[in-house]
């Protein structure tokens, strides 16, 4: 059974598929123990080799500035938790302009945090896409498995076998993404989404969206029998909000929504936890916006594991959670708003 944690395993089923084979394992020798030694087992009697994929994760800051910091705050911590979690770094792609862990405005160069005397949530990113190379023609490039020429080229190689974890942080309107002065289409997301599913490049699809209005990207065109399942931070026609405004640093470090599914995938084993349960604490604590989902809520009952990573041995210590007092609510503000309030502080 030890065995069964041999790289052959993984270079054969993949990560996520390690501690199955060990249980797989485990039941032959279970079944040999109680069968005893004078009774040979049959064909029929040995469970079926468990198939499995792979998780694969995009995440997208499409914001650029030191006004915007948060966009590329959430994003970096979103990777330190699927990284941490075992999704190997050739299996996750992320998309930031990368402009602010060396600004000149940055106290800390090198650094970038995501709560108040938060930990370096930057080190370790991969910088597959960065500067103009965040373009909404390259996420749905990426999405889809297209080649790519510029950036580190790397895109979905995803089967029908795999599940996919995408987040994006930025602006967002009605039925739009922001990514800089570009602006991503919810018709054409969706698009991209339909085509995902006829080229079989998934098996399940989550998408967790940061931006004002965010809603509009999948209510009444999201098809809930392609299995896939969204959660917004706003519905379609209001905003969502900044929060964790650093006096040191004059901006905001992230963004109310994100935060609270970041710090909970922190907080929880989320092997045990699943989305919905997710959904629903992040909808609570969520309380200057609303929180929602769509898609194929039979999605919502899976672990949150199974798509930000199953590796239950993390090697690196989730960062601390601030305490309550410090609560991210306390210097929300809405998007919109964001250049007035730092302004203003």
């Amino acid at each position: 059974v030890q065995s069964g944690k041999s790289s052959g395993v993984q270079l054969l089923f993949g990560r996520r598929t390690e501690q199955k084979m060990e249980r797989f394992f485990a039941s032959i020798v279970c079944s040999v123990l109680i069968a005893g030694s004078s009774v040979a087992l049959k064909p029929e009697d040995i469970p079926a080799t468990p198939e499995d994929g792979d998780l694969w994760a995009v995440l997208v800051a499409g914001s650029n500035g030191w006004m915007n910091y948060r966009h590329q705050a959430d994003v970096c911590h979103a990777y330190q938790i699927v990284s941490g979690h075992g999704i190997p770094d050739d299996h996750i792609i992320v998309m930031m302009y990368d402009d602010l862990a060396h600004n000149r405005e940055n106290p800390t160069p090198g650094i970038i945090i995501n709560h108040p005397n938060g930990t370096d949530v930057y080190k370790g990113v991969p910088k597959d896409y960065t500067c103009n190379s965040v373009r909404p023609d390259i996420f749905l490039k990426v999405l889809g498995g297209e080649e790519i020429n510029e950036g580190s080229g790397k895109t979905l190689k995803s089967t029908s076998k795999d599940h996919v974890f995408v987040y994006f942080a930025d602006h967002g309107a009605k039925g739009i993404l922001g990514f800089g002065e570009q602006m991503l289409k919810a018709t054409a997301l969706q698009q991209t989404i339909q085509q995902m599913h006829s080229k079989k490049m998934y098996n399940k699809l989550v998408f967790y969206v940061e931006a004002c209005e965010s809603g509009s990207m999948f209510e009444g065109l999201l098809d809930s029998s392609i299995n896939v399942f969204a959660t917004t931070a706003s519905n379609a026609t209001t905003s969502s909000y900044a929060c964790y405004y650093d006096p040191e640093r004059k901006t905001f470090l992230g963004d109310v929504y994100s935060i609270k599914w970041l710090e909970d995938s922190d907080a929880e084993n989320i092997e045990k936890e699943t989305l919905e349960q997710q959904y629903l604490r992040v909808k609570k604590e969520t309380n200057t916006s609303t929180v929602c989902q769509f898609g194929d809520m039979s999605i919502s009952k899976m672990m949150v594991g199974s798509f930000q990573g199953e590796k239950e041995d993390v090697d690196s210590r989730p960062p601390p959670i601030p305490p309550q007092w410090l609560s991210c609510g306390t210097t929300a503000v809405p998007g919109p708003q964001v250049p007035l309030a730092i302004q203003e502080r």
